[in-house]
């Protein structure tokens, strides 16, 4: 909405223009007229609208043309006053007036015009007659008022009018020619429809009805209100409700019916509700709501924006196979001004066998985009409605701004969900087989992916101690001398070698000195192809020995070259390393039923940490005298306490020990 509204009035001299406002604020006809009325600002809580007013007088006996043009181009309506008794003045609106207001006003942004007649009060008859075939020839003028600024007759009908058609203006939602909405006007309700289609069945039932109703004018309609509206639209088309419901092409009929009857502020409180500015284009502030990131911060989905996301699959989903097909994609981004998942994005997450996009793909796709570009993932939570469906101020509210990345290595622990691996390998290395393997895909599977579908980002879920995390692969291009910033800032750094080429491991080792040895970012290295002969490599040392000198675990064996899907017991390894970058892991096994796995488990278990969390709390609120504290009685207890702690906590890590 806009915040004020500036009215001006034109035209010829003596028909009345100051009289009209100065009877408006003093609601009486004054007996002495000035040339010309000062600005008059109306505060907005007088206004209909609550919007402040500002009235600005035009004389032609103490302004000059260049005062005029000024003010024409500052007005957002201008009302030409004529009088109903002066044939000539009401000649001059077309041949004067809009004529001059076209020159000198922008050709892109219209400005809306309101034909005033005035002295209505000296004739008997209308001057509408003359009026409609003007009206009927310039598309700018929104509407006619006959007035008397002597009888006080339509004065404030009048400022209401001018103040309605910038805030409500019928230009960009209507064509009065072929009397049928714009086309920019049925895109956007469309749209509207199909956010608000919450079931996606092509009908608005009547709990749907009533949401909608509720969200843009805060009050549900009543069953027989419901019912009325129904009615209508049965009356004058064939499929405008069915099963009882409102159909698309009801719901379009229904805004040009206010529109036609002059209710197109009905109109307007629905398209500003869903986002649209007055050019009906969605706002860039309801697109981009402003959300602070700090430097060495990640941006990730709340379990709000996941449980929005998921019952937008859900709707989309027609055959219930926790897959989208193309058409179903295409369909759930309907919505949208543009595609916004190309082909690369099959061979960036999980996909079924027939390469639709999984349940999981489409969630992580979604975790990717936040991560890696949350003003993006903004924008299109924006046209999929997310602030209107899910009730909430703006789509930054289904966004997570982690803490820096400092303090969790501070305080050992992180409570973030996605986790970046940057991998880094010389070409030919298998860093792409690394990735896709990732997505569950063999080296067959890999071989039919087209070069100009190939993805650098592989993302999918994977388990640490039972807790599920999002690992985020990056592959990083092998130019050794200018990696940027983006390429070295992860969680863990991955680096990839081909065990069959003698010359691979040579670029891992360059990379790890140079840019992750002094680094606090834990690093793998991966031999790659472990299916094939291993060669000795051309390096100073062996892969294991570099791993031993560089206190990093030893290469990790891994091919793709497999009858079913790959492992992915490397994945959950570089998770777990991310998680923990501060810990030296001395067990890289993930399977879940060791020893050392059971306890980490068991260790992480909600019930573990309630029985915490309730031991604290008797100790803390337990009393402890001043005498107490003075006792060397008490104090031995307590030495006592924690040395008997100490024992056995060290016992059973040795015990753990003995088991691997």
């Amino acid at each position: 909405m806009r915040k004020d509204v500036r009215i001006l009035l034109v035209g010829e001299p003596k028909v009345g223009k100051t009289s009209l406002i100065m009877s408006l604020v003093s609601e009486e006809f004054p007996d002495v007229v000035p040339y010309r009325a000062e600005e008059i600002t109306i505060p907005a809580d007088v206004t209909p609208e609550r919007v402040p007013t500002h009235i600005v007088d035009y004389s032609e006996a103490e302004q000059t043309d260049e005062q005029l043009f000024q003010e024409i181009s500052k007005a957002n309506v201008i009302c030409i006053v004529y009088s109903v008794n002066n044939k000539k003045s009401i000649e001059k609106v077309t041949s004067h007036w809009i004529p001059l207001i076209t020159e000198n006003t922008d050709k892109d942004s219209r400005v809306p015009l309101i034909l005033v007649g005035n002295k209505s009060d000296l004739v008997e008859h209308s001057s509408m007659e003359t009026i409609l075939p003007i009206m009927n020839q310039y598309s700018e003028i929104e509407t006619c008022v006959e007035c008397s600024a002597k009888n006080l007759k339509n004065i404030s009908e009048l400022f209401y009018y001018a103040q309605k058609a910038v805030l409500h203006p019928t230009g960009p939602l209507y064509c009065p020619e072929k009397k049928d909405m714009k086309a920019l006007c049925i895109k956007a309700l469309t749209r509207i429809f199909k956010v608000s289609d919450l079931d996606n069945d092509g009908i608005l039932n009547d709990i749907e009805l009533n949401f909608f109703q509720r969200t843009c004018f805060n009050t549900p309609l009543e069953p027989q209100a419901l019912e009325d509206v129904k009615n209508v639209v049965r009356k004058n088309l064939i499929d405008g409700v069915c099963d009882n419901g409102l159909t698309l092409q009801g719901f379009l009929f229904l805004h040009t019916l206010f529109i036609q009857r002059g209710r197109h502020e009905t109109t307007w409180t629905v398209l500003r509700r869903f986002g649209y500015d007055d050019d009906l284009e969605l706002n860039q502030d309801y697109l981009f709501p402003p959300l602070k990131v700090p430097p060495d911060c990640t941006t990730e989905l709340n379990h709000n924006a996941y449980l929005f996301l998921q019952s937008v699959f859900d709707k989309h989903d027609k055959d219930r196979d926790c897959a989208l097909s193309p058409e179903e994609l295409k369909d759930l981004f309907d919505v949208f001004p543009y595609m916004p998942w190309g082909p690369d994005v099959n061979n960036t997450v999980c996909t079924n066998d027939q390469g639709w996009i999984t349940y999981q793909g489409y969630l992580s796709q979604w975790t990717l985009t936040t991560y890696l570009d949350v003003q993006r993932c903004l924008e299109y939570l924006g046209y999929l409605g997310y602030s209107i469906i899910a009730e909430q101020e703006s789509q930054a509210a289904g966004i997570t701004v982690t803490r820096d990345k400092k303090i969790d290595l501070q305080k050992k622990q992180t409570q973030r969900s996605v986790f970046r691996c940057n991998v880094f390998g010389d070409i030919g290395s298998g860093k792409s087989g690394f990735l896709q393997s990732f997505l569950g895909r063999n080296l067959m599977r890999q071989k039919t992916v087209k070069e100009e579908h190939r993805s650098y980002y592989a993302i999918s879920t994977t388990y640490v101690y039972g807790q599920e995390k999002y690992l985020l692969l990056h592959e990083v291009f092998p130019d050794f001398d200018y990696l940027s910033d983006a390429d070295l800032a992860c969680d863990i750094v991955c680096l990839v070698y081909d065990v069959s080429n003698p010359y691979s491991f040579e670029y891992c080792a360059k990379v790890f000195k140079q840019y992750f040895m002094d680094s606090k970012t834990p690093c793998m290295m991966i031999a790659a192809k472990s299916d094939l002969p291993e060669i000795k490599q051309m390096y100073g040392c062996s892969p294991l020995e570099f791993c031993r000198r560089h206190k990093m675990p030893p290469p990790q064996s891994f091919t793709c070259n497999t009858a079913a899907a790959p492992s992915r017991d490397i994945y959950t390894k570089l998770t777990t390393m991310a998680m923990y970058p501060h810990a030296r892991l001395r067990c890289m096994c993930t399977c879940n039923r060791c020893t050392f796995c059971l306890c980490q488990n068991f260790l992480n278990s909600e019930l573990l940490q309630t029985v915490r969390a309730k031991l604290y709390a008797v100790v803390l609120r337990r009393h402890v005298s001043q005498a107490d504290l003075k006792s060397s009685t008490f104090w031995l207890r307590a030495s006592v306490g924690a040395t008997v702690f100490a024992v056995l906590g060290f016992a059973m890590y040795r015990v753990l020990l003995k088991t691997r």
